[in-house]
């Protein structure tokens, strides 16, 4: 059996839910705790009922209710509309999450994960806070990953709550745990028509809408917002899903500090006018690869509302590397499976590895692609470097040995069978924590 090539920290800086169909696999230990909450949720009649949810009910700020031809709410709850629900949702033992994050690390860890930014430290949408099942995890050393925490900016609160942040920063650091990130979800996502953009959405004709989506936070007051963490040390994530979003969110860091590292998470779809502006700004594009391709959401949920203009601007790996952007790269799981292999993969191919789709096979904007080598370092060194781990995601003398052996070299075979590979044993620090 050949060993293949040993990966230095394959690292997955994590961001809040998006979407992604069953392909992606959705499947995951049950009562992992410390994953990334939905942008939207499905219910049934009689938890509608349980919330007091009817026709005459309003949709609530950031968020939507779906609803039927009369008007009647059909069971799908967007953005800030979960809120009604998940309030009902019984607690869960402290005891569950705990069993649930060593569940998930032990999953991550056969895929050859090594270290990972949790997107959503804090209450969010009726769900716990990981932050006190880190520091436990930590503390008793059962904490095998280098895990950052991004503690969960309230977008219904202003700087006021920087001093909580900075509490629970102090708080929640130990060991191998650091909560020295914040994340912003600046917008919502494309598929439902709530991620930012500079143009309005079109309808099922090809008509444009009213729609352009929603900045969660006001574009002025993230300016501020970013400074002031900035100022305090943090780190910032933010979530931009649309153009308009990511625009507003490179206007917030500049004048930042290129020492924290702050990047945007997503970049689904991107202005060509601010591509370069990465680079100038020194703010590192986190990337989702395994999206990048034509699957059924892609083909019925995204294209027809986009227009072929604009979307010809997703996804933009190729460009962002060309201008001189720092790329890492990120899961979403559990939304989307975590194996950075099969994300490696539709980087390099921009198709999924295994999978017919509605088009097989055919590469999505293929003039985005990235070269084998540069889609391992945004997997490797890329995420270990947004994690603030110099000292990790290389192998070279000095460097930890965070090591993830292959069962074949993905660059001596057909790129066609990058997702084929597999991992044989996962190292973090020198010391074997998942053997095949």
């Amino acid at each position: 059996m050949d060993s293949g090539r040993r990966l230095g920290h394959v690292g997955l800086p994590r961001r809040d839910a998006h979407r992604r169909g069953p392909r992606h696999g959705r499947s995951r230990p049950a009562g992992v705790p410390t994953q990334p909450r939905p942008s939207r949720c499905l219910v049934n009649s009689r938890a509608l009922e349980i919330a007091g949810i009817s026709a005459e009910t309003p949709d609530p700020p950031h968020g939507r209710f779906e609803r039927d031809a009369d008007g009647r709410p059909a069971g799908t709850l967007h953005e800030g509309a979960m809120h009604a629900v998940v309030r009902h949702v019984p607690a869960t033992d402290p005891e569950d999450y705990y069993r649930g994050l060593l569940a998930g690390q032990t999953y991550l860890h056969s895929l050859g994960v090594t270290g990972w930014q949790d997107a959503i430290v804090g209450d969010y949408a009726g769900m716990d806070d990981p932050g006190p099942t880190y520091l436990q995890a930590a503390r008793t050393g059962d904490l095998t990953a280098h895990v950052v925490g991004a503690l969960w900016w309230n977008r219904d609160l202003g700087e006021e709550q920087v001093a909580s942040l900075m509490e629970r920063r102090a708080t929640y650091t130990h060991g191998r745990f650091r909560a020295t990130s914040v994340k912003v979800m600046q917008d919502g996502v494309a598929e439902n028509g709530t991620a930012a953009m500079t143009a309005p959405y079109l309808d099922r004709c090809g008509h444009a809408t009213t729609n352009t989506g929603h900045s969660f936070v006001d574009p002025d007051a993230l300016r501020a917002y970013v400074a002031r963490l900035d100022a305090e040390g943090f780190q910032v994530h933010v979530h931009g899903i649309g153009d308009r979003g990511v625009r507003e969110a490179l206007d917030a860091f500049a004048g930042t500090s290129p020492d924290r590292r702050h990047h945007i998470a997503h970049l689904q779809v991107v202005h060509p006018d601010d591509v370069r502006r990465f680079a100038d700004l020194g703010v590192a594009a986190n990337i989702q690869a395994l999206w990048a391709c034509l699957d059924d959401q892609m083909v019925d949920l995204t294209l027809p509302f986009l227009g072929s203009r604009r979307a010809a601007w997703q996804y933009p790996f190729g460009d962002l590397h060309r201008a001189g952007a720092r790329l890492v790269a990120g899961s979403d799981w559990p939304v989307s499976t975590p194996n950075p292999l099969e994300a490696i993969h539709v980087a390099v191919n921009r198709w999924a590895y295994g999978e017919d789709g509605p088009a097989g096979s055919e590469p999505f904007l293929p003039e985005q692609a990235i070269g084998l080598e540069t889609a391992f370092a945004a997997y490797t060194s890329g995420s270990a470097w947004v994690n603030h781990r110099d000292e990790a995601g290389t192998v070279a003398p000095g460097q930890v040995a965070d090591l993830v052996v292959l069962d074949r070299d993905p660059f001596a075979g057909s790129p066609t069978q990058i997702g084929a590979a597999q991992v044989v044993s996962t190292w973090v620090d020198g010391v074997p924590v998942y053997e095949a």
